[in-house]
Order: C-alpha cells, then structure tokens, then sequence
C-alpha cells in the first residue's frame, strides 16, 4: 500500500476526516498535568485514548517537544507508541534543507519516531525532499500555501502571472510518482484551497488553520476535497485539546471531535445524494 492509500482507509475505517494536532503547551495544560514531563505524557495519551477511533490522523508538532530537549524528545517517542498502527501520524517539523542532512531528518521522522508522514518546506527544491521519498511507505506534505498572515509575504507573489504557490502545487503533483507526496493548505485560503485542489488531482491535503486560525471548516472540507472526491485532512489543533481547562479534558476533546465530524459527515452525506 502507498502513503496515500493508508490515509483513504483509515479515513474510511473511522469515518473522519480529522488530525489531531498534539501541540502540548505548558501555559494551556491543565493545572495537574502542566508542570511534570508525567503530566504532558498522561494528558497526551488521555487525549489519544479518547479520540482515537474517531480520528484519522495525530500531529505531533516537534517543536513543542524539542524545546525540552532530551526529555521532550523521549516523551515523543513514548507518546506516538500509544497511537494505533492504523493511525496516521504526522511529523509536524517543517523541515527543508541539502539532501544530506534531509536525510538524516528522514530518518529521526521514520526510523526513530515511526512517524508516517512529514511536512516539508520545499524552498530548497527537489534534491530536499528527495531523502524522504526514499523511504517506502511513507510520505511527505510540503508547505503550499499556509495559514498564518505571513503567507503573502512570498506564497502569495506573483511571478509571470502565477503565485508561487501555484507552481509549488504543480511541481509537487509531478513528483508524485509514488503517491508519497501531499500539499499543506491553509483553511484560511477557501478560494486557494479549490484552485490547488484541481493541480494536486488525487494527492492528500493536509489543511490546517480551522478554529482558532478562523478557517471555516465547511469550506475547508469541501474545497479541500471537491467535494469528497479527493482525500485530505483537516488539522483542529487548540479547539480539540485545550476544549477543557479542567479534570474532564479528554471527555471534552472527544465530545469536540464528534461534533466535528458531524458537520463533515452531514456535508458527506447531503454530497452522495445530489
């Protein structure tokens, strides 16, 4: 099976079009949980335990980890073994840099963290992103056109006639020879998201900025789509895992999640039937 096609099944098995970003920030966690690397570890799998059938994907956003060093990074590995096989995880690293050192990135994201997939900064081009495609059965989302306002500083330019972004969507669809490769598009950019959409033809999009970013997830799950004819995930980060400052944390992440999906699934089913 390809990348790609572990993301349509499990997509499937838990009908759920979700990622879960798992940004563990000690200023949000809980006040039992937010002083100890037990505590992060607890939340965290509590968080899992809770939604895991309901989901489809957990991201794990290195930085949160890599901030604590040698500890955060164990915590990490530890947090990932407690996410079902069937699970897609996602090294959320941005990494991007000469094929040399992509390769040792690769292999920290594979090898070490059993990671599925990656998010890549293509800035560099090809040669960048190559190490990870040499890893069978695993993939790659690389950074299209992203949520955060300072996407129109270069995402946004144009040049003769098109925006960058366009020719990052066309470059990456060529290079997915293998259905290891996907696109990073923010919820913020509905109208961009539809237009990427027909350049990427059947690769994953992984589509983050839903909630507190201000993307709206209807748009984001039907122009991420097409209306459900292409597979994508829709990253829900701080609205899932922070939904309660309280004891009943996880009980109110999953109750999030399943409200959620309902709006997907209820824009799903209204699409089958026109």
């Amino acid at each position: 099976m390809s990348a790609t096609s572990d993301i349509r099944e499990i997509v499937e098995k838990n009908n759920s079009m979700l990622c879960i970003g798992l940004d563990l920030d000690q200023k949000r966690l809980p006040t039992d949980y937010a002083s100890t690397v037990r505590g992060w570890y607890d939340f965290a799998v509590a968080i899992i335990e809770a939604t895991k059938d309901i989901v489809a994907a957990y991201k794990p956003n290195l930085a949160f980890f890599e901030e604590r060093g040698a500890e955060g990074f164990s915590l990490l590995e530890k947090i990932i073994e407690k996410i079902p096989d069937e699970i897609v995880v996602i090294a959320d690293g941005k990494r991007g840099d000469i094929g040399n050192t992509a390769g040792h990135y690769a292999t920290a994201a594979f090898d070490r963290l059993r990671a599925d997939w990656v998010t890549i900064n293509p800035y560099m081009g090809y040669d960048s992103i190559r190490p990870f495609l040499d890893h069978k059965g695993k993939g790659a989302f690389i950074l299209c056109l992203t949520s955060n306002p300072g996407s129109r500083d270069f995402q946004l330019l144009h040049v003769l006639n098109k925006p960058v972004y366009m020719y990052v969507a066309e470059k990456v669809a060529y290079w997915n020879k293998e259905q290891n490769l996907g696109l990073v598009v923010g919820a913020t950019h509905a109208e961009q998201l539809a237009e990427i959409r027909k350049v990427a033809r059947d690769m994953p999009i992984l589509i983050p900025g839903v909630g507190a970013q201000g993307g709206n997830l209807e748009k984001a799950a039907i122009c991420g789509t097409d209306d459900f004819k292409h597979p994508a995930l829709i990253n829900v980060s701080r609205t899932v895992i922070y939904a309660s400052q309280g004891n009943d944390f996880a009980e109110a992440a999953r109750a999030e999640v399943e409200k959620l999906n309902a709006v997907i699934n209820e824009l799903r089913s209204k699409d089958s039937k026109d």
